[in-house]
Order: structure tokens, then C-alpha cells, then sequence
């Protein structure tokens, strides 16, 4: 299940609207519908934790491939951990470094 599709399925499960979760979590409702519907891909680790938070499950949860699979990929559970006890300054130079790497990955995959 994608990462929006679960988003979108706690907060109905929770019963908040996209407002609600936008005030709770600190982003404007358009942003909460974007991720949502899977328009913006890239959210920062800070707002999925905000999200894990608000709706009280952890990041694995919503970022791993299977919330059931308990096979989950251990390196990936360790580097969340890791991410996690970075200070903001940290995670804005992890998020460009991780975001330079997917750019450089998508243009080997076209060649």
C-alpha cells in the first residue's frame, strides 16, 4: 500500500478531514490532499513523523512496503532510527543527499 493510501486511510479511519489534519500536523489542508492523492512523493522524514504522531503508529508503518510484513527490512527500520536523531540541520542535508541520489538514479535508469 502506498504511503498516500495509508495516509488517507487513517485519517478516515480516525474520522478527521483534510482541515483537521492540516491544523493538527501544521501544514495547509492542500498539502495534506497532495499527499494524499499521491501528487507530492517526497515528504520530509519531520512531517512523516509529525503524521506517525498524530495518528499514533510509527514511521515503518507508514513508509514500509507492508504494515504486516513481518520481514520488514531491517537496514531501512535502523536508518529511520538513525534519521530520527538527526537535528533539523541534519535531516535537510540527509533529504538533499537522499534527493541527489534518486535524481541520479532516475537518469542512469533512461540511459
Amino acid at each position: 500500500m502506498s504511503l498516500a493510501a495509508k495516509l488517507k486511510e487513517l485519517r478516515i479511519r480516525k474520522g478527521e478531514s483534510l482541515q483537521e489534519i492540516a491544523d493538527a500536523i501544521g501544514v495547509s489542508k492542500t498539502h495534506v490532499w497532495e499527499l494524499e492523492t499521491g501528487r507530492s512523493t517526497n515528504p520530509t522524514l519531520e512531517l512523516i513523523k509529525k503524521y506517525a504522531d498524530h495518528f499514533k503508529v510509527s514511521v515503518q508503518s507508514l513508509v514500509g512496503e507492508d504494515i504486516n510484513n513481518p520481514n520488514e527490512d531491517e537496514n531501512l527500520v535502523r536508518m529511520f532510527r538513525q534519521a530520527n536523531q538527526l537535528d533539523n540541520h541534519g535531516k535537510d542535508i540527509l533529504d538533499d543527499m537522499l534527493q541527489s541520489l534518486l535524481k541520479r538514479m532516475e537518469k542512469h535508469d533512461k540511459n
